[in-house]
């Protein structure tokens, strides 16, 4: 199982692609962004169903309905309760009551004005061929469960005259009919998928996200950002090293960047768009991505137990055959530096030889810089002293940064006086 906890999934990243109408549609985009593909050929398969999304914008830009329509018709379509009217057409003009024939004619209504505006507003406009052939044939699915209720038909008695008995007695016989051949949940799974998709591809054109070409060993990421931030800077990175160290000041925004990184690999591996103008990256099976952890207080486990523990695990799975992606923020910071320098020493020199790997570390131990092999790459995140004082660029350079802000700043608020 990936550890992905660090992504905030539900809290952060759902916000970016939630333009759902309602819960069903919602948990299904929840679902995709939980898991990632098992292969470049699903990723491009789905990259380019969003992407015929995106080439019927101008059918879809005003997509919507009542909600309410949509949670009635839901239950209904699944409520057990409906009665099979064909047997007994006579009894049910006659004899059923008043309250009986208002329910049935007002959940038919719905059904009847809910599906008519789909159909003939968005689904029978839709550019077919812009999607993949597998995908159109379940957007054609959708079609014909919808054609069989003769929406045009209904809704126009609807607006006419109003639905009688031998209207309903009819449309009951189609749900029933539809129901015997197990049709109404694979519908609803389908119309969900569909308007999920469609929510991710409207997030994927607001935020601008542009989607990855998968390499054989080199991540190559322009323009790429932290898309929660309000005005983000904007980095560059292209490496085919399989270690990369991160160092720089307190502040210095090494977290931030390594979450940036890490949306864009894993959005990739989601099939969406990713957070950069242009991205190329490698095909990965596990992802592992620990930014700002603490106790595990569930498990026992210290800050620095923690950190063991997450290790051997990518490390198990690279031992596998898995092609892993990981990113290790402030590595064994929960020891002491003398202890934290010798483990990490061996840990980006062994993380090195997994080369089918990536391995992202941050650290604030110096000594480290000395650390290094063809794949190793040094990196810091800038920040400039102007009038000793630190400015923070957050942009992304090679190499290693000598720059003590903790002493600046402790200086500044006067502790040294104070603790003289």
């Amino acid at each position: 199982m990936n550890n992905i906890k660090d992504l905030n999934i539900e809290k952060e990243i759902l916000p970016l692609f939630d333009y759902s109408l309602n819960m069903f549609s919602r948990n299904k985009i929840f679902d995709i962004l939980e898991k990632p593909l098992q292969s470049t050929t699903d990723i491009i398969h789905r990259q380019n169903i969003l992407k015929g999304f995106s080439e019927n914008k101008n059918v879809l830009k005003d997509y919507s309905y009542t909600v309410l329509y949509l949670n009635e018709v839901h239950f209904f379509l699944n409520d057990d309760k409906i009665e099979d009217l064909s047997k007994k057409k006579l009894k049910y003009k006659l004899f059923a009551s008043k309250q009986e024939k208002t329910r049935y004619t007002s959940k038919l209504n719905q059904l009847v004005l809910f599906f008519h505006r789909l159909e003939s507003k968005y689904f029978t406009r839709l550019k077919l061929e812009a999607f993949p052939k597998e995908y159109a044939s379940n957007i054609k699915q959708i079609l014909q469960f919808l054609s069989n209720f003769e929406l045009h038909k209904f809704e126009f008695i609807i607006r006419e005259k109003g639905l009688k008995d031998k209207h309903v007695i009819e449309l009951i016989e189609k749900i029933n009919a539809l129901k015997r051949k197990e049709l109404i949940r694979p519908f609803w799974e389908a119309f969900f998928l569909f308007e999920s998709y469609l929510s991710i591809s409207i997030g994927i054109t607001k935020n601008d996200f542009s989607f990855p070409i998968f390499t054989d060993s080199i991540i190559k990421l322009r323009d790429f950002y932290h898309p929660l931030l309000e005005n983000p800077v904007k980095n560059n990175l292209e490496t085919n090293s399989n270690v990369i160290v991160l160092n720089g000041p307190n502040m210095s925004g090494k977290s931030t960047f390594l979450k940036a990184v890490g949306l864009c690999i894993y959005f990739g591996h989601l099939g969406i768009g990713t957070p950069a103008s242009k991205a190329e990256i490698p095909f990965f099976d596990y992802f592992s991505i620990e930014i700002n952890r603490r106790d595990d207080i569930l498990n026992g486990y210290s800050h620095f137990m923690t950190e063991v523990m997450n290790l051997k695990g990518v490390i198990e799975q690279v031992n596998s055959g898995k092609k892993c992606f990981a990113i290790f923020d402030e590595l064994f910071s929960g020891t002491n530096v003398e202890d934290g320098f010798e483990i990490c020493k061996t840990t980006i020199k062994g993380l090195s030889k997994f080369n089918k790997s990536y391995f992202f570390i941050s650290t604030h131990i110096q000594e480290l810089k000395s650390i290094s092999n063809g794949k190793i790459e040094n990196y810091y995140i800038d920040c400039e002293l102007i009038e000793n004082m630190p400015t923070f660029t957050y942009q992304l350079k090679k190499g290693w940064s000598d720059i003590k802000v903790g002493q600046i700043l402790f200086e500044k608020e006067g502790l040294n006086k104070l603790l003289d």
